[in-house]
């Protein structure tokens, strides 16, 4: 198997072969991500197209400081999140603006709950999960996918989404929160429990 920097090399000076291997390795990972910011296949599938042709575009821009699909993740979240914000300009200007560290100082939430594969395999459940996603902020949603459902580390998604780490942490907070409450109160109405 070919070298990835080689592979980009080449691709940064007009390989065509090259450019669309970097695109087959990595566009089932960019969709998924892209899925999971948009909740909609259509806008997947655009988010998708326009960061291969960003990715392309702007190649010769890629100093390999970071790996590479580091790098193209930040595209695919950035241009999802300009999207959602186009998509619904009254999310982008979300009423409850990020709290300083000091004003949680004190609330403690637990870990996002693990879910049982009942649970989870639950056809209601798990659009009743997608719905609350979805009707997150979008600053809330990227960090609540990168970090619970990426699974990626709070220092990853900081340099992802260029914020700092007390900042990822309170919106990851604020996002569990408003889901918990979302699905709690489900589960209050429905009795959608494991008996």
């Amino acid at each position: 198997m070919k070298n990835e920097l080689e592979i980009i090399e080449k691709a940064k000076n007009g390989d065509r072969k090259a450019q669309v291997e970097l695109v087959l390795k990595y566009e089932k990972k960019v969709f998924n991500l892209a899925l999971r910011m948009m909740r909609d296949k259509e806008d997947a599938e655009d988010v998708m197209q326009e960061t291969f042709l960003t990715a392309l575009r702007k190649l010769h821009t890629f100093e390999g400081r970071s790996q590479f699909f580091t790098w193209l993740y930040r595209i695919t979240m950035n241009i999802s999140l300009q999207k959602l914000r186009d998509r619904n300009k009254e999310n982008a200007m979300v009423s409850l603006s990020d709290p300083d560290i000091e004003s949680i100082h004190g609330q403690h939430l637990s870990e996002w709950p693990a879910f049982s594969g009942r649970m989870m395999s639950n056809n209601d459940f798990r659009k009743l999960l997608d719905k609350a996603i979805k009707e997150l902020p979008a600053i809330y949603r990227s960090v609540f996918i990168l970090r619970d459902l990426e699974g990626l580390s709070t220092i990853e998604t900081q340099k992802l989404l260029d914020l700092s780490e007390s900042n990822v942490k309170v919106r990851l907070m604020r996002a569990r929160f408003y889901l918990r409450q979302t699905l709690q109160k489900h589960f209050q109405e429905n009795q959608f429990n494991e008996q």
